[in-house]
């Protein structure tokens, strides 16, 4: 595949100075690699593309592979400090649906906190997974010696996407996935990344600045969840309204509304 790298490089350079743009034809993770770089005090910022992932991991561990040409799998990590970072993962997938997605024609939605669905209405498939989203930060070795505490440091943030490019194998996965070919033909891996790379920078340093609640009715909009039954990990039941201001969960139960703020908890419509 040829990768638009020096592109890529010359669109984002301007918003983020000393960002390189790499591409590997493989590696176990990309963020695995950016957290290893971190933890060895390497904090520059940088886009980093494999072709073909052989341990990508996702939420709560799950494993996720992406081979050469069927899926898009970058990280993107920079240092950042905002005031909350509460929320970042529904500003990351925003970002990538209006990239992919800009006037909501093929159906990409969010499903909180960190994926990219689509439905397929008309069919028996329901909804289809398109993308993921993996966020880990770390502070870098150095910053022991700065006098900061906790949240007021800034981190290297490390921001992992995984987009299906090819209809992938359904097998074993209680959301069956579908390709971004699926929805536009003949779209390569390297012609997404072109999409989705510059707006997500673009999103990554608003966020730094403004956080979560600019965002919150723009995620609303385009909420794969919004006033749909839905169960949680822990049994509980109900009816998901939206995302509050800081990007958490509001769901409607018998016992009143609740409010679900950690990622660790699964949600799934019923």
């Amino acid at each position: 595949m040829i990768w638009p790298a020096e592109d890529l490089w010359l669109a984002m350079v301007a918003r983020q100075p000393g960002l390189t743009v790499e591409v590997l034809p493989e590696i176990d993770s990309t963020n695995t690699e950016l957290m290893r770089r971190v933890r060895a005090g390497q904090t520059e910022p940088v886009l980093l593309v494999a072709e073909t992932q052989t341990a990508g991991r996702g939420r709560l561990g799950r494993p996720w592979h992406g081979e050469a040409g069927h899926a898009l799998t970058f990280s993107l990590g920079l240092m950042l400090k905002p005031v909350d970072w509460s929320g970042l993962s529904l500003a990351v997938g925003l970002s990538l649906a209006r990239s992919l997605d800009p006037q909501g024609d093929f159906g990409v939605r969010l499903k909180w906190p960190n994926d990219l669905w689509v439905q397929r209405p008309g069919t028996a498939l329901g909804w289809g997974k398109l993308a993921g989203i993996l966020i880990e930060t770390a502070l870098p070795p150095s910053a022991g010696q700065s006098g900061e505490q906790g949240r007021d440091q800034a981190r290297y943030c490390v921001v992992g996407v995984g987009v299906n490019i090819a209809p992938p194998m359904a097998d074993g996965l209680s959301t069956a996935p579908l390709g971004l070919q699926d929805l536009q033909s003949g779209i390569t891996a390297p012609q997404a990344l072109m999409k989705v790379a510059e707006p997500l920078l673009a999103t990554l340093l608003a966020f730094e600045r403004t956080g979560f609640a600019p965002l919150q009715n723009a995620f609303n909009a385009r909420d794969a969840l919004h006033q749909l039954p839905v169960t949680l990990s822990d049994g509980r039941s109900g009816v998901a309204h939206g995302v509050d201001a800081t990007g958490a969960l509001l769901v409607a139960t018998a016992q009143g509304e609740e409010i679900i703020s950690s990622s660790e908890v699964s949600v799934r419509p019923v």
